[in-house]
C-alpha cells in the first residue's frame, strides 16, 4: 500500500497530513466522497490502515496505530523483551492486533452465540458476564432459559482470554483485576442509543458505575462474526486530547469540581446511589467521555483513522487512552482487565499521570 505522500493532494487543496485513508493502486480512478474536512472516505471500498501505511505526520501528532502480531505463541529468548515492548505500545495508545485469534471458540459455543437473538431493546447495550460473581446481566425474562449455557460460554471465554494474556503480556499478569466480559450480538451500525451511550461517537472509555481509581482499562476483543469485519475509527490519544477536554470539564457549568456538583454528590452518597463515591480521577474521566460525545464540532471535524478487524481476529487496546468509535459490526466478545499503576511499564503516559499533572494534585483515593 502506498503512503499518503505518494498521493496527489493538489486536487484537494488540503495538506498531505489531512488524509486518514489511502487508496491502493487497484483503486485508481475511484471517486472520493468528501465528508467533513479534513476527513475523506473511499466511496466504494474501505481500505484498512496498517502501521506501515499510516502517514508519519498522523503518528507524530499522537494518533493510534496498529501493531500486528502474526505469531503470538512464538517463544524464544526475546519473548520477555517483546512483551515489554508490546505493553509500552499499548500504554502509548496503539492497538495490538492478532489477525488469527488465539482464543479457540468451540463450534457449539459459536453456533449458540451467532444464533442468539437478544430479546431486549437495542437500546440495551450488551450482555455482561461478571467473572468474580459468575453471573450474567443484561438479559430479559424471556432469555433466562438459556442463561446457564450462555454463562458457561462466557466463563470459558474469560478464562481463555486471561490465560492467553498472562503469557502474552506477563508484566500485567497477577496484578490486574478481572473485570466484565461483554457479548455484543447487536449490529452497531445505526444502532439507537442515548447520546452518552452511543458507540459510534469518538470517546475514551470511563465506567459511570465502576470507578477504577486510576487503574487502566485494558480490553481484549474477538470478532466472532463469520463474514463481516468490525469497523472502528480512532483519533488522537489521551496525551493529545485529554488535557483539552479536562480543561473544558473543569471550566464548564457542570464541572465535577463546582460547589453545586459537590453538593449533589454528597446527597448521592447519603442515598448510596451507584457511582456516587467516584474518585476525582473517575469524575474527570467521565466528564471527558461525555464532553467528547456532546461536542458536535469535534465529532465532525477531528481527523480519524479507520480500521477493519476481520472475522476471527482479536485486538487489544487501552480504551481509556485510545479515542475510538465503533461504526459497524455484530457478534463480538470482549474481556476487560483493570491494570493498576504499579504494573504499568510506562506509568507516566497513563491518563491518571496526565490528569494529575494537569490538576496539580492527586486525583485518587
Amino acid at each position: 500500500m502506498n503512503s499518503s505522500d505518494d498521493f496527489d493532494h493538489s486536487a484537494t487543496n488540503l495538506p498531505a497530513d489531512s488524509w486518514c485513508l489511502m487508496r491502493c493502486p487497484d483503486l485508481a480512478g475511484e471517486t472520493l466522497e468528501r465528508q467533513s474536512a479534513p476527513n475523506y472516505i473511499l466511496r466504494q471500498r474501505t481500505i484498512p490502515m496498517t502501521a506501515a501505511s499510516a502517514p508519519s505526520s498522523l503518528m507524530a501528532q499522537g494518533f493510534s496505530r496498529l501493531v500486528t502480531v502474526e505469531d503470538p505463541f512464538h517463544a524464544d529468548e526475546l519473548m520477555s523483551e517483546r512483551s515489554h515492548k508490546l505493553c509500552a505500545e499499548l500504554e502509548s495508545g496503539n492497538l495490538v492486533v492478532l489477525p488469527r485469534s488465539p482464543i479457540v471458540i468451540p463450534d457449539e459455543h459459536r453456533s449458540l452465540l451467532l444464533a442468539w437473538k437478544q430479546a431486549s431493546s437495542p437500546y440495551h447495550k450488551n450482555i455482561a458476564y461478571r467473572p468474580l460473581e459468575d453471573r450474567l446481566t443484561g438479559l430479559e425474562a424471556s432469555e433466562q432459559g438459556e442463561a446457564g449455557q450462555l454463562r458457561r460460554i462466557l466463563r470459558a471465554y474469560s478464562q481463555r482470554a486471561a490465560e492467553f494474556l498472562s503469557a502474552f503480556l506477563p508484566p500485567y499478569a497477577g496484578n490486574w483485576k478481572l473485570d466484565y466480559v461483554s457479548y455484543r450480538p447487536i449490529e452497531e451500525k445505526a444502532r439507537p442509543a442515548r447520546l452518552h451511550a452511543r458507540n459510534d461517537l469518538v470517546h475514551f472509555d470511563s465506567f459511570p458505575t465502576r470507578p477504577t481509581n486510576g487503574a487502566r482499562i485494558l480490553r481484549f476483543f474477538t470478532n466472532i462474526n463469520p463474514q463481516d469485519s468490525r469497523v472502528w475509527v480512532t483519533s488522537q490519544t489521551f496525551e493529545a486530547l485529554g488535557p483539552r477536554f479536562a480543561a473544558a470539564a473543569v471550566a464548564g457549568a457542570s464541572s465535577p469540581f463546582g460547589a453545586f456538583a459537590r453538593g449533589l454528590r454528597h446527597i448521592a452518597r447519603v442515598l448510596h446511589l451507584p457511582g456516587s463515591f467516584r474518585p476525582p480521577y473517575d469524575e474527570l474521566m467521565h466528564c471527558c467521555h461525555n464532553l467528547m460525545k456532546e461536542d458536535e464540532s469535534f465529532q465532525k471535524n477531528t481527523p480519524k483513522q479507520r480500521w477493519e478487524f476481520v472475522p476471527n481476529s482479536s485486538w487489544i487496546a487501552f480504551t481509556d487512552c485510545v479515542s475510538h468509535a465503533v461504526l459497524s459490526g455484530q457478534f463480538a466478545l470482549e474481556q476487560t482487565f483493570l491494570i493498576p499503576q504499579n504494573a504499568l511499564v510506562s506509568p507516566h503516559r497513563s491518563p491518571l499521570a496526565i490528569l494529575e499533572k494537569f490538576a496539580g494534585r492527586p486525583l485518587t483515593f
